[in-house]
Formats: C-alpha cells, structure tokens, sequence
C-alpha cells in the first residue's frame, strides 16, 4: 500500500466536521509521517512533569500554602500544576508550529507539492495548526492524568481542562506558525525563545499575579500564556467565573487572527 493511500485512509478516520474541508488530509499526512515516531510525540510533556515535581512538591515543601488570586489557599503544588499544563499545551502546539513548519517550508519544499494538488493555502495552515494543537493536546492530556494521579486535581470543572488546552493550543499553534512565514533562516528561532521562555516563567505560572508589581501586572494580563494560564487554574481549582469566558475568547481571537494571517503568507509565498 502507497504512502499516499495510507495517508487518505488516516485522514477519513479523522473525526474532522464536514466544514474543515481538504484541511483532514495535511493532518493524514502527518499521523503517517509520526506513525513510527511515536516516542517524539510523548517526549514533550516532560519537562512539564519535572518541573511540577522538582518545583511544585520540591520547592513546595519549603513553601506551605498559596492563596491564589481568587482567595483560595492550597498547596504550593496544586497552585503550579494548572500552569504547567497550559504551558505542556503551549509547547507541544508553538514547537511543532514553528521548526516542523519552516522545515517543510523552506527545505523540504513540501507545501509547494500540497498545493499543485486540490489543497489550498487555507489547507494547509487549517491542517497544520489542527496537527499541533492535537500534539499539545496529547501533552496536556497526559499531564492532566499525572496530576490527578498526584492529588492535585480539586474540582469537577476540571473535566474542562482538556477542551481548555486545545484552546490554548489553537492560540499558539495558529500564531506560531504564522510567525514561521516571515522567517527565513535557522537563527530567527532565537526570537521564538525569548517570546516564550519569558511567558513561561512570568506568565503567573509560579507566583500570583498580586505579588508582581502593579506595572508589571498589566503587562503580564496581555500575554496569551496568562490567559492559558488563568483559565487552566480556574478550573482544576473550582474558581469559575465570568472572567473566564473574556480568557477563552482572548485565545479564540488569537487562534483565528493566526490562521487568516498563516493562509494569506502561505499563499503569497507559494502562489505568487
């Protein structure tokens, strides 16, 4: 059986809505090309868990208690382990948007050969994007079943927790990629870096927003990773409100500027 047939009969066992379109096949590609490389899909989500254990029950135990910004007091480990799931879905979907993205781009040459097919630009970027947040959401899924292992799960909204991934998913896969259009060599994945390693650890990920200064306070509300972040906590904890609802439609934005945005560069490079 040829690759191609392989990938078409991947792509019809995909649980895709009529409305994705051709967008079902990039992802076939994708389960064909990882298939036998399953092991790099799961690898992403341990520097999540080893942080939560070095740092949440490590450090932790010097630290007791936090009362979070809600008014809740738990442990120092149950108050990081939302974080670090928002930042597992985080990784897993920017990672595989940006160096997987700009390889088939600019040396593999891959997207030319998608659209001398049916596919369009907004294909492939649909499909792409829809192939990295499934990659966070493999990551914050088996997080997610790590932390409620370990006790650190204290709330039924938490069954929302996975959906709430995919979003954060959506979000930084769609942008990541569209960032990836404008790069055009190796080096500029440096400015990758020092957009998300700063979002990581300031995004409220380790302490409340209410010990930052009040300056810095702004500045974190407008990062995506907060709001990940915000809507991941509110839910494994119980604090639900309608804050929650303007963190969920911040990332919604994000995710579909970045998909028009991705479709338009991808089809002024290739088809222009």
């Amino acid at each position: 059986m040829s690759v191609a047939s392989v990938a078409t009969r991947a792509s019809r066992a995909l649980p895709f809505p009529a409305g994705v379109g051709m967008a079902r096949h990039v992802v076939g590609r994708n389960v064909v090309a990882f298939r036998r490389a399953w092991l790099l899909l799961i690898s992403g989500f341990a520097e999540p868990v080893l942080y939560l254990f070095s740092l949440g029950v490590g450090i932790g135990a010097l630290v007791g208690g936090v009362t979070t910004d809600g008014g809740t007091t738990v442990s120092y480990a149950t108050f990081v382990a939302p974080a670090l799931l928002a930042a597992s879905a985080m990784n897993g979907a920017v990672f595989d948007s940006t160096y997987n993205v700009f390889f088939k781009l600019r040396y593999q040459r891959l997207y030319d050969a998608m659209l001398a097919t049916p596919l369009g630009p907004r294909d492939v970027a649909v499909g792409e994007i829809t192939w990295s947040l499934m990659r966070g959401a493999l990551y914050s899924s088996m997080f997610l079943v790590v932390a409620l292992v370990a006790g650190m799960v204290h709330s039924w909204w938490a069954l929302l927790a996975l959906p709430a991934a995919v979003l954060i998913g959506l979000a930084f896969g769609a942008v990541g990629m569209f960032a990836t259009t404008y790069m055009s060599s190796w080096q500029h994945f440096d400015y990758v870096t020092l957009a998300i390693q700063p979002m990581f650890l300031f995004s409220a990920t380790f302490f409340p927003l209410s010990t930052y200064p009040e300056a810095l306070q702004w500045v974190v509300r407008v990062t995506p990773l907060y709001h990940g972040v915000a809507l991941e906590r509110g839910l494994m904890l119980g604090e639900v409100g309608w804050s929650l609802l303007g963190n969920a439609a911040y990332l919604a934005a994000l995710g579909a500027v970045g998909i028009v945005g991705a479709s338009r560069r991808i089809g002024q490079l290739l088809l222009t």
